[in-house]
C-alpha cells in the first residue's frame, strides 16, 4: 500500500473560501425574506369582501379528485366555508360529486352565494347526470346559487367540441332558474365567440402567470387590463365574469412571473382595486390551497390558495406589509447545528489525518454550516413541492447521499479522487473499511446520474418542474472544488453524465436567460459538471490506493 498523502492545504482553503461565500449569500437571501414589502392598492377594510373565490375541498392529506371512493363529509365542507365566509361571500365550484352537491345547502345557511360548476369531459354519462343534479340544486336553492357554470376549459382540452358546448348550454337554460354560462381562457372565447349567443354572461379566465409569454408581476394588472378590455369590445353588450384570476404564492418562476407570498398579496390587493374602480365582476383562484395538483402542475398547482390547506389560515394580511418569512430562526438553527455537528465528526475522525489543523477545521466547520442551513431550505421547500412517495423516495435518496458525502468528507485524508466504478469495486471487496475516499467516489458517480436525469427532465418537460438547485448546491460546492484540485481520472459514464447537466442546463437557461432560478440552476450545474469534464495534469498525484483504517 502507499501511504495516503493529507489533503494540500490549497484544497481545505478553497472548501473555506467557497463554503464561507456560499453562507453569507445564503444568510443574506433569508434575512432579505423577512423585510416587510409595502404593498400598493386596496387595503380591504374589515367589513369588506372579495366578491368570489374558487373552492375545492381536496386540500386534506390523501384527498384528490381522482379517488372514485371519496366523498367529501358535510362537515368539512361546513369547516371549509366557514373559513372561506371570513375573506369572501361567494364561491365558485367546478363540480357536484364526491360529496360537493351539499355545497349550496351549506352556503345557503352561512348565507354565500354559490357558482355552481358542471364538469365536463370526455364522459358524456357523468356530464349528463351533473347537469341534471346541477338543475335540481338551482331550483332548490335559487336564492343562493347565482349561476350554473357548464363545463370548465372544455374547449383548451380538447374534451368536446364548439357544437357540443353549444347543444349542452342551449339545453340547460332551457331547464335552468338561474343564469347559465360557460368557462375558459380568454384566447378560446376569442376562438369561439359563437358561443356568447348560448350564454347569459362570458366568464373568462385571465392568468398573466400561465400566460405564453409569462408577465411580470409589475405588469400583470395591466395585462388583465387590456385583455378585460379585448373581451369587453369582442362581447359588448353581454356581461363578462373574470371567472379566474389570481398568482401563485410558491414554486417554480416561469420567464418574469415569480411566484411568492409577496407576489401573491401585490397582486390580490392590486386587482381588487382595480376590480372596483372598473366595475369588474370576478372570481379569485382560490380559496385553499390544493396539495394533490402538485402532481399536475408541480409546486406552483398547490400554491395558489388565499389559506393554507393544515390551517385554514390566510397565507397573507389583506392590508399593511407582507414578509416572505416570518423570522430566521430555522435556518439559523440548522447553520449553528451543521457546524457543530461537521466539526464534531472531525475531532473524532482517524488519529492519523490532520484533524487539529486549522485550516481543515475551519474548512469542515463552514461546510457544515452552509449545509445545515441548505438541508433545512430544503426540508422547507420539499413539504410545498414534494407531491407523492416517489418524490420522496427519489429525491430523500438524493438529499440522504449528500449528507453521506459531507460525513466521508470530515474522515477525508487527501486521497485524490478516482473513477467512481473502480472505487466501488474496492468497496466491495473490503467493504467500509475501504476508506472515505472511496466512498466520496461513489456518492459523487451517484450524485452525477441523479442530476443528469434532474437536468434532462427540465429540459424537456420543464413547464411544472422545479429548479433543484438548493438539492444540489453542497455536491456541487464540494466536488466542485476537490475534483478540480484532487482529481485523478474518473469514468466514461460520469463524463458522460457530466456533459448531459452542463448542456442541459445551459440550453435550459438559453430558453429563460433572465430567470434568476434557471441562472442559479446554471451556475450549479457547471460546477457540478466541469470538474469531472475539465481534464487537469496534477503534479505529485499518485493512483488512489485503498486507504488504511
Amino acid at each position: 500500500m502507499i501511504k495516503s498523502c493529507p489533503a494540500p492545504r490549497k484544497a481545505w482553503a478553497a472548501l473555506a473560501f467557497v463554503h464561507l461565500i456560499a453562507l453569507a449569500v445564503l444568510l443574506a437571501w433569508v434575512a432579505a425574506q423577512t423585510r416587510p414589502v409595502t404593498m400598493p392598492g386596496l387595503e380591504l377594510a374589515q367589513d369588506e369582501k372579495l366578491r368570489c373565490v374558487s373552492y375545492s375541498p381536496f386540500h386534506r392529506p390523501g384527498q384528490t379528485p381522482y379517488d372514485e371512493k371519496l366523498t367529501i363529509p358535510r362537515r368539512q365542507i361546513e369547516e371549509d366555508l366557514r373559513a372561506i365566509s371570513a375573506i369572501t361571500g361567494c364561491v365558485r365550484i367546478y363540480s357536484i360529486d364526491r360529496g360537493l352537491d351539499q355545497v349550496p345547502g351549506v352556503a345557503h345557511g352561512m348565507g354565500l352565494k354559490v357558482l355552481l360548476g358542471v364538469w365536463v369531459g370526455y364522459d358524456r354519462k357523468r356530464s349528463a347526470i351533473e347537469l341534471e343534479r346541477a338543475i335540481t340544486l338551482a331550483n332548490t336553492y335559487r336564492d343562493t346559487v347565482r349561476a350554473i357554470v357548464v363545463g370548465n376549459e372544455v374547449l383548451l382540452r380538447r374534451e368536446r367540441t364548439a357544437e357540443e358546448m353549444r347543444a349542452l348550454l342551449d339545453s340547460t337554460r332551457a331547464k335552468s332558474p338561474v343564469p347559465v354560462t360557460y368557462a375558459d381562457v380568454w384566447e378560446f372565447w376569442l376562438k369561439n365567440t359563437a358561443l356568447a349567443a348560448h350564454v347569459d354572461f362570458i366568464t373568462v379566465h385571465i392568468l398573466p402567470f400561465w400566460e405564453d409569454d409569462p408577465v411580470d408581476i409589475g405588469r400583470a394588472l395591466a395585462h388583465v387590463d387590456e385583455v378585460r378590455k379585448k373581451i369587453g369590445a369582442v362581447f359588448a353588450g353581454k356581461p363578462i365574469l373574470i371567472g379566474e384570476t389570481g398568482w401563485p404564492g410558491a414554486g417554480r418562476q416561469r420567464g418574469k412571473s415569480l411566484p411568492s407570498k409577496a407576489n401573491q398579496a401585490r397582486y390580490i390587493r392590486e386587482f381588487v382595486q382595480r376590480a372596483h374602480d372598473s366595475g369588474w365582476d370576478y372570481n379569485l383562484i382560490e380559496a385553499i390551497d390544493q396539495p394533490w395538483k402538485r402532481t399536475l402542475e408541480g409546486t406552483v398547482g398547490g400554491n395558489w390558495g388565499m389559506l393554507s390547506a393544515d390551517t385554514l389560515q390566510t397565507k397573507f394580511p389583506f392590508s399593511g406589509p407582507v414578509s416572505e418569512r416570518e423570522n430566521i430562526t430555522a435556518p439559523l438553527i440548522g447553520t449553528g447545528t451543521g457546524a457543530i455537528l461537521a466539526l464534531l465528526l472531525a475531532l473524532v475522525g482517524h488519529t492519523r489525518t490532520p484533524t487539529r489543523q486549522p485550516m481543515r477545521l475551519a474548512a469542515l466547520t463552514l461546510t457544515g454550516a452552509a449545509t445545515g442551513l441548505v438541508a433545512v431550505l430544503h426540508a422547507e421547500h420539499a413539504r410545498l413541492a414534494y407531491a407523492t412517495l416517489t418524490h420522496w423516495a427519489a429525491l430523500g435518496a438524493v438529499a440522504l447521499a449528500t449528507l453521506a458525502m459531507c460525513a466521508a468528507l470530515t474522515r477525508w485524508p487527501g486521497n485524490p479522487l478516482t473513477a467512481a466504478d473502480l472505487a466501488w469495486q474496492r468497496i466491495r471487496t473490503a467493504g467500509l473499511q475501504s476508506g472515505a475516499t472511496d466512498i466520496l467516489c461513489v456518492l459523487r458517480g451517484f450524485l452525477l446520474f441523479a442530476a443528469a436525469v434532474a437536468a434532462l427532465l427540465l429540459l424537456i418537460d420543464p413547464r411544472y418542474r422545479d429548479f433543484p438547485s438548493l438539492l444540489y448546491l453542497t455536491p456541487a460546492m464540494i466536488y466542485g472544488v476537490i475534483g478540480w484540485l484532487r482529481g485523478n481520472g474518473f469514468s466514461r459514464a460520469e463524463r458522460i453524465c457530466a456533459a448531459l447537466i452542463a448542456l442541459c442546463a445551459t440550453a435550459r437557461w438559453l430558453f429563460e436567460p433572465a430567470n434568476p432560478q434557471a441562472i442559479g440552476w446554471l451556475l450549479v450545474s457547471l460546477a457540478l459538471a466541469l470538474s469531472v469534464l475539465v481534464r487537469r495534469r496534477h503534479r505529485g498525484i499518485r493512483p488512489q490506493q485503498a486507504e488504511k483504517p
